[in-house]
Parts: structure tokens; sequence; C-alpha cells
């Protein structure tokens, strides 16, 4: 798996005639094991992590960060989005917070942050996200979700979880509980209503093409949270295609 991953890293930068790629480091697992499996497949010269904070991350996260950025011996910066985030309206005395739409926004202003240092150095920007979240539409179009390649798009949570075991990932990092960071309190498994352990093997039966009643009954899950999984699947499948066009 891990080779197969360094070399197609190697290819992708090479068929670009790319100077190296950039990776936005959350103090996640994801971003944390893409820019370790970066590190390894380019050299650390030729990775740049962006540390992205805002007036809500916590601090935890930006320590974090900074650990796999100095871990890995690579150039980093730490470029706080309040500001930016202010211009659009957000953090203001008459604006009351809204999850969705501000949350977004976050995500596309790290997202051009990104694209402003891949330009500036001839990189290509790495995209952070995996296969379960691609599924359930856990993601922000032109958001996290765009970039130019995706190293572990190809493999479930869990699967993300013992590559970043093997690749030495810090461990408060891989047993810290998954979130985008987009507002305090926010958890992915909060949001989903379900564990990750739960969500693959539901997925993984989904790719098998079983029904949802029989997913429900084989692992002894609630039908409605089978149900509601299968509806984000359909509900986001919007966000796995290109935009829409006339044939």
């Amino acid at each position: 798996m891990e080779e197969k991953i360094l070399e197609f890293i190697r290819n992708v930068v090479k068929e670009a005639n790319a100077n190296g790629v950039v990776v936005g480091l959350s103090g996640g697992i994801d971003s944390s094991t893409t820019a370790f499996l970066c590190v390894k497949a380019l050299g650390k010269d030729k990775v740049l992590g962006l540390i992205l904070p805002e007036k809500a991350t916590r601090k935890e996260d930006i320590e974090d960060a900074k650990k796999v950025a100095e871990m890995l011996g690579i150039k980093y910066y730490i470029i706080d989005i309040t500001d930016v985030l202010k211009a659009f309206g957000l953090y203001t005395p008459t604006k009351e917070f809204e999850k969705i739409p501000d949350g977004n926004l976050k995500a596309r202003v790290r997202m051009c942050v990104l694209y402003y240092y891949a330009n500036k150095y001839n990189y290509l920007v790495a995209g952070t996200a995996n296969k379960s979240e691609i599924y359930v539409g856990y993601g922000t179009k032109y958001g996290d979700l765009a970039c130019d390649f995706m190293p572990i798009a190809h493999l479930f949570k869990t699967e993300v979880r013992e590559l970043a075991k093997k690749l030495g990932v810090p461990k408060e990092i891989i047993e810290k509980p998954p979130s985008a960071g987009l507002w305090e309190g926010q958890t992915d498994e909060g949001e989903l209503g379900v564990s990750y352990e739960i969500l693959d093997k539901i997925l993984k039966l989904y790719e098998e093409g079983k029904k949802e009643e029989e997913i429900a009954k084989e692992l002894s899950v609630d039908l409605q949270i089978v149900k509601r999984i299968f509806d984000l699947i359909k509900k986001n499948e919007h966000k796995r295609k290109l935009p829409a066009k006339i044939e």
C-alpha cells in the first residue's frame, strides 16, 4: 500500500514538471499522514507545510501541526486567516455564525492560500481527504476537496489510521477525535452520528452492493443509521463529479 502511494506521488509531481508539493497542516491525522507520505516520496526539501489557523482554531491543533512539520524537517509557514474571514463579514458584532456557509468559507479561504504558494513555487497542492469522507461528502467543494492530487483518497479512515501508525505519525494525533476544526466543539463523528469504524464497515458493504437492510442486519447496526449513510452518499454525489455541463 505505502510504496504504491509513494510512487504515485513521485509520478504526479514528475509529470506536472513541478518543483514539489504544498500540504495544509491541520494537526489532524489525514494531513499529517499526507505530509509524511510526501516527504518520504520526495524528500523534505520538496514539501512545504502551511498551517492556517483562525480565531476558532484550537491551540493544540496548531501545536500538533507544528510538531509534524518539525518532525519531518520541512519548511512551514503559519498564516492566520482571521482578518480575511472578517473581510467577508465573519466575526463581526452583527453577524451570527452559520455553521455550513461560514465553515465552508474557512475551507475555501485556506485553499486560496495553498494555491497562492503552489503558484509561487511551482508546487502541486496535495489533497488530504480520505475515502470515507469523500463518500459521505464530508468536505468542502473548492475548499479542502480542491487539490492537484489525492494520495490517500483510496483509503478508508480506518486504513489511514493503520498507515499513520506505520509511518510514525505521533500517537496523540492518531488518537485525537477527528475534526475539521470549523467551529468550537465540532467533531467528524459527532456530525456523522456514527464512529469511523462502523462507517467504514457500512461503506465496504455498500461497495459490495449490499442493501440497507442487509447491512444493518449483518453489522447489528440501527437501520436508520445505515439509511442516513446511504442518503449522505447520494446527496453528496455532486462533490465526486465534475461540474454538470451540456454534452
